[in-house]
């Protein structure tokens, strides 16, 4: 499975300034199989830990001082190898189930710069040690999300495909696309996930993966959070289908619970966005204004799920409803629509725009110097007055709608076909 974050890591690899790297994201999201096929790609010998359930001997490797020397010492002793710096890769995997391990990292960037040491692991668990030294200032992050669209389609044998339609700028096999499209929300982009079906196109393995990987984020919620929080995080796990389905898809704490208030499961809701399981899009107050953090309403919010396909089976939509072309976003007033456009877009400040109760733009982005809106239709029938109400407001450079239709610009909206998402990058640069 090729991954477009490889570039991210060769960029850290090749920089002189590196920093330890923490890889971090949501569970099954490939991180291990991305670090070590980087390793072996790109290094004499990969020096891999699993600190997840690890023995104790792999957990005395950082009992008593944490100076690199001595951990280095320790670990060609247990596998054997010797370990050099900038040709060995050391990868402490899971590395929250052993917090003196992360603390260590502090030590390889002030004593041993020179070695490539990388640490992956959920965000939510290296925060939740109490007492332990996060290497603040000292390691630098990336975040690998679920698998987008063109990462599907290149696993799909048709990077020839996207390498020409990028190219040109104009679409070829619109139908081939189309059914890649649907694929795709069928199984999300979950790397265990995505390798079945393309090696099976069998639907019920998908689906049974689908459910395991599900049900071990269930797990996680007791194993990582007390009992009463627990509780809480499964009473907001439970209401997400809700919350996606009702017409106002504001998060609205009352699906939870009759009766509940933000002050009972703001920290479950965290809980959630912190493991990576589900994404936070806060409403912007002003349309035009950067940067547009300063901007944002935190009291109103949309979920999102970590996977398209996750979310697909979480609310059990039947595969046949995806798979046939004329329904596929009957259900859930189009937020299949949103949660792929979402899982596609790299942009790490997001947000959504209302105008009072009226109007309601699905996405607002900062790119660059610009706020560029952004509206999704999950067909070819793209009225609506939001955008235009938005556009009138504050007469942006550049409007973006995702629908079926086909590619277009038109007095400053650019329709995008929803299947060919990965054009966004490079028509947004284009329009500039």
């Amino acid at each position: 499975m090729e991954r477009n974050l490889t570039l991210e890591l060769q960029q850290w690899k090749d920089n002189l300034d590196r920093k330890p790297l923490i890889l971090e994201g949501a569970r099954q999201v490939g991180k291990t199989y991305l670090l070590q096929k980087f390793g072996q790609e790109n290094y004499r010998n990969t020096i891999y830990l699993n600190l997840e359930n690890a023995s104790s001997d792999i957990v005395a490797l950082f009992d008593g001082e944490l100076k690199p020397k001595r951990i280095i010492a320790n670990l060609e002793i247990y596998f054997g190898e010797q370990i050099l710096p900038g040709e060995s890769l050391i990868v402490f995997d899971e590395v929250q189930e052993v917090p003196r391990a992360l603390t260590a990292l502090k030590y390889f960037h002030e004593l041993a710069p020179g070695f490539h040491v990388v640490a992956a692991g959920s965000l939510l668990g290296l925060y939740l040690h109490s007492g332990t030294s996060f290497p603040v200032g000292k390691v630098d992050f990336l975040h690998l999300e679920p698998m987008n669209f063109e990462e599907f389609l290149i696993a799909s044998g048709e990077r020839q495909l996207i390498t020409q339609i990028k190219n040109s700028h104009k679409i070829v096999f619109p139908e081939k696309l189309k059914d890649y499209f649907q694929y795709y929300l069928v199984t999300g982009g979950m790397p265990e996930v995505v390798a079945s079906w393309v090696n099976e196109h069998n639907i019920e393995k998908v689906e049974k993966i689908q459910d395991t990987i599900l049900s071990s984020y269930l797990r996680d919620f007791s194993q990582h959070a007390d009992t009463s929080t627990a509780m809480k995080i499964r009473q907001v796990w439970g209401s997400l289908t809700s919350q996606f389905a009702k017409e106002n898809d504001k998060f609205l704490w009352g699906v939870v619970k009759k009766g509940a208030r933000a002050r009972e499961y703001e920290i479950a809701v965290q809980w959630l966005v912190d493991s990576g399981i589900v994404r936070r899009v806060e409403r912007v107050k002003l349309g035009n204004k950067l940067p547009m953090r300063a901007y944002q309403d935190s009291s109103a919010f949309k979920l999102y799920f970590v996977d398209v396909g996750l979310f697909r089976r979480l609310a059990q939509v039947p595969t046949a409803v995806v798979l046939e072309k004329n329904a596929i976003f009957n259900e859930f007033n189009g937020l299949i629509a949103e949660q792929f456009v979402l899982q596609n877009i790299q942009s790490k400040d997001i947000f959504y725009w209302t105008s009072g109760a009226q109007s309601e733009v699905d996405f607002v982005i900062q790119y660059e110097k610009d706020v560029v809106p952004i509206e999704v239709k999950s067909g070819e029938n793209v009225k609506s007055k939001s955008l235009g109400v938005y556009r009138g407001k504050y007469n942006p450079r550049l409007s973006i709608r995702f629908s079926m239709r086909e590619l277009l610009m038109d007095d400053g909206l650019l329709n995008i076909p929803l299947y060919a998402i990965f054009l966004i990058p490079g028509l947004i640069e284009k329009k500039k």
